[in-house]
């Protein structure tokens, strides 16, 4: 098979320039400034040392002190070794001697967009490490791509970073292609597949195509080609998504990839991925971008795995009519096996009841050895509870006349006089594109930063409780959760029945409470930082990206807790179905000033939908 226009084009510019070789950057440690030139303090630091941070990462990747992957899996394959659908058969996962998954199926079909669902502490994310690593006999003319964490500081700008990272992706496809050409000759079905990408990836539009994603992003045309060394992490994130985005891998593998995205970005991605063509399995607990996505789902329960058609919504439908069904069954069995019983225990002596006793008993035999039809296990719900408070007459938290920049200068004002109210009634979202300050705006509300102009004026009795994206820094991963919050709040009890009974409130029972924290999945840990905002009571609560890592019904929990809290909130967050739920009122932050939306966050989602078809965004 002679190759392709695209591929020769491919081949002339590999001889005329070379190989690409990318640079490595080191990161630089940055000290960010307020107005008044004084280093801006985080709201904690990190609670790890830096001696630990070696043992954190290999707790994060899962690896033992050799190297050594902790995971162990089983399966087999049995799909067509050249298909582009994927079946293993007796698949399990098992991870630090805990079993998560046990004699079940792995089964992706090409084109399909899997959901993948479980609560948190399940295995969602360490399933798909398992599939990334190739622990799972999956043919490898199938790439996989896993985002699980941001591209790495560089010299390199987040633009030039993906084009990199394409070209580099097309050398390892053309290497492939030719393994497979000396191997199965020119009528090789995996090979016409190869081509065929190949030639759609078309490194003419490389730049293009890269900047149209990256803009969907949130990037702009400044950001656009800031180095990747310079940005923090939730930044570096969207860069490696919109590699992920733009390679298209055979099989996809996105774990919670709005947790760094605003609500604009969440839209556009959502857009995006539901005209993937390829293979995706995503774990998101944001139930409309599941809805909106996915064509099915797979839920992790009771160490199966086990499938649905259809999104979100149809999948809640059909368990709970599967559940519905099974329990019906479940207890006519039961009054089957009563009935039986009962019968056999009054039988007696007489000759022809014994017979039918015995005849009835092998029935029960023979129901035991097909196996009892079991109950329905319901999922575990728990309720989050902020402590009650005494109400505070207002002006609770004002804002007057406020301006505000990072550098003092008026031309770099994020903000400007700013006249905001807010008391203990107060259920706020705050909205509006990355980057406008809605972050900046809450620490504005603390006090961790002043204003460049006007007020910030609080009550004298006003308690904030700030929950923000990096509120996991202050865990000291390499304790315990029941020995860090012992540790922490020591004046208040040694009791670790106390202590235990405190982080259960917020869903962290059993070995999840004595488990290293560096082990535990990212909603374990937001759980537990929930667990120490209730401690410290506040009376207003600042929540940004409350939900990130938190499974559904625990977001749900979390809703009805905002919801019965007697003090304010303010709260930053993607999720739309969150704010639906608990917003009363909506501030849009753009262009330095505030505004209020007239209207509810469904239609501002399909505002910002509108906006961006007409923009041709997607």
């Amino acid at each position: 098979m002679a190759p392709s226009a695209s591929k020769e084009k491919r081949l002339a510019k590999k001889a005329a320039e070379g190989k690409l070789k990318g640079k490595k950057g080191k990161k630089a440690e940055e000290v960010q400034l307020d107005a008044h030139g004084n280093p801006i303090k985080d709201d904690a630091g990190p609670a790890t040392s830096g001696d630990k941070l070696d043992e954190v990462k290999r707790l994060a990747d899962q690896m033992d002190k050799h190297g050594i992957s902790d995971r162990v899996t089983t399966g087999v394959l049995s799909s067509v070794p050249s298909s582009k659908d994927v079946k293993i058969t007796s698949a399990s996962l098992v991870f630090h001697g805990r079993v998560l998954i046990t004699d079940s199926t792995l089964e992706l079909s090409y084109g399909r967009r899997y959901g993948l669902l479980g609560e948190n502490g399940c295995g969602k994310s360490t399933f798909l490490k398992a599939i990334a690593a190739r622990e799972y006999p999956i043919p490898e003319h199938l790439d996989i791509y896993l985002l699980n964490e941001g591209a790495p500081p560089s010299d390199l700008g987040a633009l030039e970073w993906v084009v990199r990272e394409a070209e580099l992706e097309l050398e390892r496809l053309d290497k492939q292609a030719e393994k497979l050409l000396e191997d199965e000759g020119p009528e090789s079905p995996v090979l016409i597949d190869l081509y065929d990408h190949m030639d759609k990836l078309d490194p003419s539009t490389f730049s293009t195509r890269a900047s149209l994603i990256l803009t969907g992003l949130g990037f702009n045309k400044k950001t656009i080609h800031k180095k990747t060394k310079d940005m923090s992490g939730g930044w570096r994130m969207r860069v490696a998504l919109a590699k992920a985005l733009f390679v298209k891998p055979s099989l996809l593998l996105l774990d919670d990839p709005t947790a760094h995205l605003d609500l604009e970005a969440c839209v556009w991605l959502e857009e995006y991925l539901k005209k993937w063509e390829r293979t995706l399995v995503l774990v998101s607990h944001s139930m409309d971008f599941l809805n909106g996505v996915c064509s099915n789902m797979i839920d992790m329960r009771g160490k199966q795995l086990v499938y649905y058609g259809g999104n979100y919504d149809s999948y809640n439908k059909t368990r709970s009519e599967n559940e519905t069904n099974q329990m019906k069954a479940y207890q006519k069995q039961q009054d089957e096996i009563t009935h039986i019983k009962k019968f056999i225990a009054s039988a007696g002596t007489y000759a022809n009841l014994v017979r039918q006793a015995k005849s009835r008993q092998k029935i029960l035999d023979k129901m035991e050895a097909d196996g009892f039809i079991q109950p329905v296990e319901q999922d575990r719900v728990f309720t989050f509870r902020f402590a009650d408070v005494d109400k505070l007459p207002p002006p609770v938290l004002s804002f007057d006349n406020v301006t505000f920049s990072y550098s003092g200068n008026p031309e770099d004002d994020l903000y400007r006089n700013l006249d905001l109210g807010f008391d203990m009634d107060s259920r706020t979202a705050l909205v509006g594109p990355n980057g406008v300050g809605k972050s900046t705006l809450l620490r504005l509300m603390t006090g961790k930063l002043s204003p460049t102009g006007g007020v910030v004026a609080r009550h004298t009795h006003l308690k904030l409780g700030l929950y923000s994206q990096h509120s996991a820094e202050q865990l000291d991963l390499t304790k315990s959760a029941l020995d860090f919050v012992r540790d922490k709040y020591s004046e208040k009890s040694q009791d670790y029945q106390y202590w235990r009974q405190q982080l259960g409130r917020y869903g962290l029972s059993g070995d999840s409470q004595t488990a290293l924290m560096g082990t535990l999945s990212e909603g374990q840990k937001s759980r537990i930082v929930f667990a120490l905002l209730a401690i410290d009571s506040p009376n207003m609560l600042l929540l940004d990206e409350p939900t990130n890592g938190l499974d559904i019904p625990t977001i749900d929990s979390l809703a009805d807790a905002i919801n019965a809290f007697s003090g304010g909130v303010i709260v930053v967050s993607h999720d739309f179905r969150l704010l639906d739920k608990i917003a009363k009122q909506i501030l849009v932050c753009e262009n330095q000033t505030i505004r209020e939306w007239d209207g509810s966050i469904s239609e501002y989602k399909n505002y910002l939908r509108k906006k961006m078809i007409t923009a041709g965004a997607v």
